[in-house]
């Protein structure tokens, strides 16, 4: 939980991005909402989290994410890699074996998603609760 101190600094912090982006008149691209396009997507914490363990193969990924399919590890893991968040690895075996780590800067988002995962694991009785007032309320 952020004390009065820590909240008042990150709605500072807040303030001058939105100020900063106001002066190009919105132009360009917020990198706040690229950040979100990259993680906000239905597999990249997922896939984050599980490199989080350490370097994997394809299928090691692709059996610990059992619900993913081959093509959506894929795509995934190359705009990952593309973000600079993964590395992709080749080693010259027969036949050729490929593994995937997080880079130190996939590493520096790994701890806000553990941070977003323990909130979301903690606090969702109480979202399933105001979930089931609010449908019924809607009835």
């Amino acid at each position: 939980m952020l004390d009065e101190q820590e909240f008042a600094a990150q709605q500072e912090a807040i303030r001058a991005l939105n100020a900063a982006w106001k002066q190009t008149d919105y132009l360009g691209t917020c990198p706040v909402r690229q950040t979100l396009d990259r993680i906000g997507d239905k597999w990249t914490v997922l896939v984050v989290l599980c490199l989080g363990q350490g370097p994997q193969r394809f299928r090691e990924i692709l059996r610990n994410i059992e619900v993913i399919s081959q093509r959506m590890l894929t795509v995934t893991l190359r705009g990952l890699e593309r973000d600079g968040l993964v590395i992709r690895t080749v080693f010259d075996t027969r036949p050729p074996t490929v593994e995937y780590e997080l880079t130190d800067l996939g590493k520096s988002l790994f701890i806000p998603l553990m941070s977003l995962t323990d909130w979301a694991i903690a606090n969702e009785p109480e979202v399933n609760v105001a979930r089931r007032k609010y449908d019924e309320r809607e009835q």
